[in-house]
């Protein structure tokens, strides 16, 4: 295996699962005792840690067996401790190879990156209660805020998440000094990679399941920005001027919102006014959705009411599939496999209960990718559908009884006239926001209920039970 065989698996060496068993196996050649890395034993501290390896003979080690030049070993080096295969036992967040005396050890490989183990939440925060205990509450700010995040969200089982750190830091405790520090090492060393800290590079941030297929002739997305034309300057201050026009009656820098700017008179009414889930919205946020297809659905309640215009059309698999799309875009890297399966089952597979309307050699693209699906696998569908709805489907629907109607039911709030002495009454009662998890809690079951609702229905199953019922 070649850096250039790497290379033409992907941008900046990023292995697919094709490759990853020839990694492995590399990685198996470099832990030989006789033919690998050289390894001996390093004092961490005041513990003596076995087989330990500098970053200067790993990289001395990869030029000779690779035949490459320094700075191929050095990125293929860097990848090998990016994605877990190689950690550093002192300067645990730099997942780079460092050619100098730093020290590293090979992690376990139960832990590699080829396991596919998901990294969940629950086992992310037994680590770090265990890590609590430990370090007797002296953890790193990241892992602390971390900490306290899991903390809120999963209050309701922390008692049994607890008690299992406890559990393990118990048989921990009865392990030989340095066989702890070496699991603690392989422990931290995993989260680091799976968990990286805010503005740490990680490699696991590519996935290993969600990268273009390394067999296809050509790159889709490449050939499409390649494609794109330049735009003249004067093309686009003409057009920044227009939507300049359109907008400042909804900007609240440019047009003093209605009823009142809640920065400055302490009264949030404008902001109730305009919640994701408010029942009736204003005049002017109605008005917005005209504007644009996309100022229609990046408004919640706007989408709300165009899915019940396609609910009446019969044609709500569009609005399902994009957003789906959306979910695989920005969702977990380990639901993409299962997000994947589940779109192709019920909106591209022939005769799906969703099926969406879209032309051949789009859909040959996009089952052809979901081979090997990622997060953009599906954004050729998906522009399809967007650009059906906005050319088609938004102008009906501006024409539409529910929209005519929402437009008489939309409310028109009076200005506030707030003297001085209400302005500092206001500021002594002002209340708190909102916590955002509670909005994210509400996000949440809307998007369960909403899946719920698009499920397909069993027929046969409801007559079943019709049956059972009147029996």
């Amino acid at each position: 295996m070649t850096i250039r065989t790497l290379r033409d698996h992907g941008q900046h060496y990023r292995p697919r699962m094709a490759c990853l068993k020839k990694v492995e196996a590399f990685v198996v050649e470099m832990q030989d005792p006789k033919s690998g890395v050289k390894a001996s034993d390093q004092k961490l501290n005041i513990t003596s840690i076995p087989h330990v390896i500098t970053g200067q003979d790993i990289l001395a080690w990869i030029v000779t067996k690779m035949k490459v030049t320094t700075e191929e070993a050095q990125a293929f080096g860097t990848m090998l401790v990016a994605y877990g295969y190689i950690y550093p036992l002192q300067n645990h967040r730099k997942l780079v190879l460092v050619a100098d005396s730093t020290l590293y050890r090979f992690q376990t490989p139960y832990f590699w990156p080829v396991q596919k183990w998901p990294a969940e939440d629950i086992d992310y925060a037994i680590y770090l209660a265990k890590r609590n205990i430990r370090k007797k509450g002296m953890l790193e700010p990241y892992e602390q805020e971390h900490y306290n995040n899991l903390h809120k969200w999963m209050n309701y089982k922390w008692d049994f998440i607890v008690m299992q750190a406890t559990e393990q830091y118990k048989a921990s405790k009865e392990r030989k000094k340095p066989d702890r520090v070496v699991l603690d090492c392989q422990e931290r060393a995993y989260w680091i990679v799976h968990r990286p800290p805010r503005r740490t590079h990680s490699g696991m941030d590519y996935g290993l399941d969600r990268l273009i297929d390394p067999n296809a002739e050509e790159n889709i997305f490449l050939t499409q920005a390649l494609m794109r034309s330049a735009v003249k300057s004067s093309v686009s201050l003409t057009a920044f001027v227009k939507y300049v026009t359109t907008h400042h009656t909804h900007d609240p820098l440019l047009t003093n919102p209605v009823p009142s700017n809640p920065w400055i008179t302490d009264n949030d009414e404008f902001w109730q006014l305009n919640m994701r889930n408010v029942d009736i919205p204003t005049k002017l946020s109605v008005e917005r959705w005209a504007l644009s297809f996309w100022e229609l659905i990046s408004d919640q309640r706007g989408r709300a009411d165009f899915k019940l215009f396609l609910k009446k059309e019969h044609s709500g698999e569009n609005m399902a599939f994009y957003e789906a799309a959306e979910e695989m875009r920005w969702g977990a890297a380990t639901a993409i496999p299962e997000k994947s399966q589940f779109i192709f089952n019920t909106f591209l597979k022939p005769g799906a209960p969703r099926w969406i309307n879209i032309d051949g050699r789009t859909m040959g693209l996009t089952v052809k990718g979901l081979d090997c699906p990622h997060r953009y696998v599906l954004d050729a569908a998906q522009t399809h559908i967007f650009l059906l709805m906005k050319k088609d489907t938004f102008y009906r629907y501006l024409k539409s009884p529910v929209y005519k109607d929402m437009q008489k039911k939309a409310l028109v709030p009076a200005p506030h006239n707030f003297t001085d002495a209400q302005l500092e009454a206001n500021a002594k009662n002002r209340n708190p926001g909102i916590s955002p998890i509670v909005l994210w809690q509400q996000q949440e079951a809307e998007k369960a209920a909403a899946a719920v609702a698009a499920r397909p229905i069993d027929v046969k199953a409801m007559v079943a039970t019709n049956k059972l019922d009147r029996k």
